[in-house]
C-alpha cells in the first residue's frame, strides 16, 4: 500500500475542524486499505506502532530528526533549525526542505506503508552501541524516498507530534461505518476496544471477520482493560437517592491506580493510562505474585505510599517518587507502599466484567492473602446519610481523599472505558463551600510578560465532555506556578503545539498558542460561576451561558496518571455549581 494514500488522507483531515468530515476522510482511507495492513494504518494514525501497553516508542529526538532531514535534503542543519524556530513545526520545516532539496532523487522509489512501518519498528527497537547512527540511517533513507508531503508526516510521526486531532472514538466511528455495517454497530466495536485496549487488533478483526469476529473478543491476561470511571456528587442525600437508598462505600485512597495482570509467576502492572509500569513497582509485582491465590487474574488496586514505622498513609506526591527509570531499588526503600485491591475483573478463565459489583468483591476476597502490605479496599454497606458521613470522616482520619460510592444493584457491571453513575466520588474537596479541586486539561496558553517573558503566563484550561468527546474551556489560570513550574510546563507543552485550535476543543477565546489535549493539571478554585465566555456545560444552567471556575490556582500536582479523557467532566462542573446554590439556599 502506497504511503501517500495515508498522507493524502492526513492532509484532508488536518484541513478541517469538523468531526464528521474527519470521520468521512478516515472511512475513505480505511476502505482503501488492504485488510492485512489495516492494523498498521490504524496504529500509525494513532501516532504509534503498537498499543500503549506494549511499551514500544519510536523515541526519535528532535535533534536527530533534524540531522536526518538535513542528510536527505542537502540543507545545513543550522538552516533547518532556524526555519524550525520560525514555524514551530518540524513537519512543515521538513516538507519545505524537501521541496528545495539539492541532491538528485532519480533513484528514489515510492514509499509503502509496509516499508515505513518496518523501518520505524527497527528504529524503535534498536538500542545499545551504534543505535543513534542506525536510527539516523533508517530515517534519512525513508526521507530520501519520500515526497515533501510524506516527509512532513513521517517526521511528525517519529517525533510523536502527529497533530491530527483524531480521537480513538473517531476511529471507532470510522471502523463501524467502513466494516461494521454502520454506526449502529459502534457499541460492539467499542466494547472490543475497551476490553483489549488494542485499536489495531480491533481494526484487523472487524476488517477480516466483520461484527461476528468482534463479538468473539474476550478479556485476556496482559491486555489491559480500559478503566471504569466515576461521576462525582457532594451531597450525601443525592448519592443515596442515585443508588436507591443502599450502596457500598469504599475508602478513596490517595495513590496511583494500577491494573495488575497475573498468569502463573508472570505479573505485569498497567497505569490508568495503560502504560506498563511494572519496572517502577517491583515490590507490587512480588505482592501480586505471592499473595494472589489464583493462577490467572486481572485486578485493580491503589498503590499508596506508607510510613512503615507508623503504618500511616502518605500523600500522592510521595508516591510519584516511584515513577522513575533509574534508582528504582533506592526508591522502593525510601517510599514503601501498600496495595489496596478494589476490583476483580477476571479470574482463572472467568470474565467478571459483566457480573455485579457484589459478586466481583466476593471473588476478590477469596483470592487475596491479606497482610499489612496487601488487602482489599476498606468498605462499608451504607443505608443512610449518617452512616455515609461517619464513614467519610473515618476515611479522612485514615489519610484518604474521601470515598468511592458504588452501586450494588444487579446491573452494577464493570463499565470498561466509560464514566457513569454506578460509581460516585465523594471527596473532602467537594464539601468545601469555597474551594473545589478539579482536574483540567491544558488546551491553550497566552504568552507571559515581564518576569514571565519567554514562558507561558496563563494557561487555557478545559473540562472533558464525554457525550461528544470534546474539551470545553472553563477557566484561564496563571496563579500557583513557581518559576520551575513555568519552565517545566514550557518544555512539556512545546512538543504538543498545534498551529490552530484542536478540532476537539470548544473555545470562544483565541489563545496565543494551542496544544493537543494531553496534559492534566489539578486546579483549586474558589467557586463555579455562569460565564458568557467559557463553554463548559453550555446551556445547562442558562441559555447562552457556560460555566467557569473563578480564581483558579495550580496546586502543584501534575496528573500524569490521567489521560485527558479522565479529566473532570462538564457534568461534574454542573453538579458543583448546583451544590453551591444549595449551600447558599441553606445559609
Amino acid at each position: 500500500m502506497d504511503y501517500s494514500l495515508i498522507t493524502d488522507s492526513y492532509q484532508k483531515i488536518e484541513s478541517t475542524t469538523k468531526r464528521l468530515e474527519m470521520t468521512d476522510h478516515l472511512v475513505e482511507l480505511l476502505k482503501r486499505t488492504p485488510k492485512d495492513v489495516i492494523a498498521k494504518v490504524v496504529y500509525l494514525t494513532q501516532g504509534k506502532l503498537y498499543p500503549d501497553f506494549v511499551g514500544v516508542e519510536m523515541g526519535v529526538a528532535e535533534k536527530l530528526a533534524v540531522k536526518a532531514v538535513a542528510r536527505a535534503s542537502g540543507q545545513r542543519e543550522s538552516v533547518l533549525t532556524n526555519e524550525l524556530q520560525k514555524s514551530g513545526d518540524l513537519g512543515e520545516t521538513s516538507e519545505k526542505a524537501l521541496l528545495n532539496r539539492k541532491q538528485s532523487t532519480f533513484f528514489s522509489k515510492k514509499l509503502t506503508v509496509e516499508q515505513v512501518y518496518a523501518s520505524l519498528e527497527k528504529m524503535a527497537k534498536i538500542s545499545g552501541s551504534g543505535a543513534v547512527d542506525t536510527k539516523l540511517a533508517l530515517l534519512s533513507g525513508l526521507l530520501t524516498d519520500a515526497s515533501p508531503q510524506e516527509a512532513k508526516w513521517l517526521i511528525r510521526t517519529v517525533t510523536g507530534n502527529l497533530r491530527l486531532g483524531l480521537a480513538d472514538m473517531t476511529v471507532l466511528d470510522a471502523l463501524a461505518i467502513a466494516y461494521g455495517g454502520g454506526k449502529e454497530t459502534r457499541g460492539l466495536i467499542e466494547r472490543a476496544y475497551n476490553i483489549s485496549s488494542d485499536l489495531g487488533r480491533v481494526a484487523s478483526v472487524v476488517a477480516e471477520s466483520g461484527i461476528e469476529g468482534i463479538k468473539k473478543f474476550q478479556v485476556m491476561v496482559f491486555e489491559p482493560i480500559r478503566p471504569m470511571l466515576a461521576e462525582r456528587l457532594g451531597v450525601p442525600e443525592e448519592i443515596l437517592e442515585k443508588f436507591g437508598g443502599k450502596f457500598v462505600a469504599e475508602y478513596k485512597y490517595d495513590g496511583e491506580r494500577v491494573q495488575a495482570h497475573k498468569s502463573g509467576d508472570k505479573v505485569e502492572l498497567y497505569s490508568r493510562r495503560l502504560e506498563n509500569i511494572s519496572s517502577q513497582y517491583p515490590d507490587v509485582v512480588d505482592l501480586i505474585r505471592g499473595q494472589v491465590a489464583a493462577k490467572e487474574a486481572i485486578l485493580e488496586a491503589e498503590c499508596v505510599a506508607i510510613d512503615l514505622e507508623t503504618g500511616d498513609l502518605r500523600p500522592f506526591q510521595e508516591l510519584m517518587h516511584r515513577r522513575r527509570k533509574y534508582g528504582v531499588k533506592t526508591a522502593v526503600e525510601q517510599y514503601p507502599i501498600s496495595l489496596f485491591v478494589f476490583d476483580l475483573l477476571y479470574v482463572d478463565g472467568l470474565d467478571l466484567t459483566q457480573d455485579a459489583f457484589s459478586k466481583r468483591r466476593v471473588n476478590l476476597e477469596k483470592i487475596i492473602k491479606e497482610s499489612d502490605r496487601i488487602k482489599p479496599a476498606c468498605q462499608k454497606l451504607v443505608k443512610d446519610t449518617r452512616e455515609l458521613e461517619e464513614f467519610f470522616e473515618e476515611a479522612i482520619e485514615e489519610g484518604c481523599e474521601g470515598l468511592m460510592c458504588k452501586s450494588i444493584s444487579k446491573d452494577s457491571v464493570y463499565q470498561a472505558g466509560s464514566r457513569g453513575w454506578l460509581w460516585i466520588k465523594y471527596k473532602r474537596d467537594y464539601r468545601s463551600e469555597m474551594t473545589d479541586t478539579v482536574d483540567l486539561v491544558v488546551v491553550g496558553a497566552f504568552h507571559g510578560r515581564g518576569k514571565r517573558a519567554g514562558a507561558y503566563g496563563t494557561l487555557l484550561l478545559a473540562t472533558y465532555n464525554p457525550e461528544d468527546d470534546t474539551f470545553e474551556t472553563v477557566t484561564k489560570c496563571g496563579t500557583g506556578f513557581t518559576d520551575k513550574d513555568l519552565s517545566e510546563l514550557y518544555e512539556k507543552l512545546q512538543k504538543h503545539l498545534v498551529p490552530k485550535k484542536n478540532s476537539r476543543v470548544k473555545s470562544t477565546l483565541e489563545a496565543d498558542v494551542w496544544f493537543e489535549p494531553f496534559l492534566v493539571l489539578e486546579i483549586l478554585g474558589s467557586e463555579v460561576t455562569l460565564s458568557p465566555i467559557h463553554l463548559a456545560a453550555l446551556d445547562s444552567i442558562r441559555k447562552g451561558s457556560g460555566l467557569a471556575i473563578r480564581f483558579p490556582r495550580f496546586t502543584g500536582k501534575y496528573r500524569t496518571d490521567k489521560n485527558p479523557e479522565d479529566a473532570t467532566t462538564s457534568k461534574e462542573i454542573v453538579e458543583m455549581y448546583n451544590l453551591q446554590l444549595k449551600k447558599i439556599g441553606a445559609a
